[in-house]
């Protein structure tokens, strides 16, 4: 059995020395990555450099990415050049990463500029899309400034690729959501679930997380949908279920 296994979250440069990032242990990923060790799988894990990573043994590869450009790289690249009996996403991915900054007094004098030429609502469209150039994140911004303009774009949907390019194998997603009633997180896990074409997701609560417990909710469609409460349950009815489809797949 071969599996890749995300972990940790990433981070988006602002410049060259500042980011912003998913906040992530890689605790669970961890979890995960050693229950299927200890049973004999191969597995390929993808984190990032602070998330925590399970000890090095022969049948474990560490990848190491920072941004969500290097992980869609790095993800393509290995679903490409092997076959994988499940691919378990759970690492912490941007949604946005940082296309431009400006300094304040920039910005407005760019854009009073531009106004003044025209009111019209497609030229302010198009004088946000030339503020918002690339130009920040190969250079240090100043201290000095007391206020700073960031412009954000939505980044790739990487789990949205798996099945591109893999669609036979199984996919497990994660969607984490912040103080919402049960049946919330259900619907919530059931719409990704269809929307990211994954065989498994597994829902949870932000609120429900310590560093005892993890609620979390297993969910297969609407009518198979497992309850768990640590890390090491959750870890446990995951490798639980590719085992049974996986040998299925692999017959």
């Amino acid at each position: 059995m071969k599996i890749l296994i995300t972990s940790g979250g990433t981070t988006e440069p602002i410049d060259s020395v500042r980011g912003i990032t998913n906040h992530s242990t890689g605790k669970l990923g961890r979890e995960l990555a050693e229950i299927f060790l200890k049973n004999g799988a191969s597995v390929d894990f993808i984190t990032t450099k602070h998330a925590v990573k399970p000890a090095t043994t022969t049948n474990l590869a560490l990848h190491v990415i920072q941004t969500t450009r290097e992980l869609e790289e790095k993800i393509k690249d290995l679903l490409q050049n092997n076959r994988y009996t499940a691919v378990i996403h759970a690492m912490a991915v941007s949604d946005y990463r940082v296309k431009s900054t400006l300094e304040r007094s920039e910005f407005a004098s760019i854009l009073s500029e531009n106004l003044q030429k025209s009111k019209d609502i497609s030229q302010i469209e198009r004088t946000l899309e030339t503020l918002a150039t690339d130009n920040s994140k190969n250079k240090k911004i100043s201290s000095n400034a007391e206020m700073l303009v960031v412009t954000l774009e939505k980044t790739p949907k990487i789990i949205q690729m798996i099945k591109q390019i893999q669609p036979n194998t199984l996919l497990v997603g994660f969607k984490l959501l912040v103080d919402v009633p049960r049946e919330e997180l259900l619907r919530v896990g059931l719409e990704n679930l269809k929307k990211n074409n994954a065989d498994f997701v597994l829902a949870n609560d932000l609120t429900k997380i310590t560093n005892d417990t993890h609620y979390g909710m297993l969910i297969e469609n609407e009518k198979n949908l497992t309850e768990v409460n640590t890390k090491k349950e959750i870890a446990e009815i995951i490798f639980k279920k590719i085992k049974e489809r996986g040998e299925y797949y692999e017959k």
